[in-house]
């Protein structure tokens, strides 16, 4: 799997979450299809197979995200030194 740029998946999860809210209010034929397109691309940008097993990749990917983002901050204090 090809891990997405933070930006791009963060964009993808704010779609989708979006793309739910909208449907679970008032469900139409739009949002079905908006959220079966969200739901597509964020399967395809995790490499999972369902909606919940890409929210937990994401998740997981965040973390990564974060935990790079705090070592980077911490290598840059310590060449300050």
């Amino acid at each position: 799997m090809i891990i997405p740029a933070e930006k791009e998946l963060r964009a993808v999860l704010a779609r989708f979450a979006q793309a739910r809210i909208e449907h679970d209010v008032r469900p139409t034929g739009r949002t079905s299809s908006a959220l079966e397109d969200s739901t597509y691309t964020l399967c395809v940008m995790t490499g999972a197979r369902t909606a919940e097993q890409a929210l937990r990749v994401a998740d997981a990917l965040l973390e990564q995200y974060s935990t790079s983002r705090v070592g980077v901050l911490q290598e840059d204090k310590t060449l300050a030194a």
